[in-house]
């Protein structure tokens, strides 16, 4: 299963689950942003060298390191 880091510019995805590593802090702060099971997230920017990737989720735009977007499992639309 891939992960929100894994996803490309350009990749749209459904959020699948957070893993079980992922703070509960975090996972209830990503719910409050719209980051929640069923949603879909379009990434939209996917920089090099490990700095932040953007993505739009409920036609809202949010920066995630890596640290956070490798715990949400997705799944990604073709």
């Amino acid at each position: 299963m891939q992960t929100l880091w894994s996803l490309g510019s350009g990749d749209v995805c459904e959020i699948i689950e957070f893993d079980d590593a992922l703070a509960e802090r975090y996972r209830v702060r990503l719910m409050e942003l719209g980051f929640h099971p069923g949603e879909h997230v379009t990434c939209l920017q996917s920089p090099s060298f490990g700095a932040p990737k953007v993505y739009r989720v409920s036609n809202t735009i949010y920066s995630l390191d890596d640290e956070v977007a490798a715990h949400v499992r997705v799944k990604r639309h073709v």
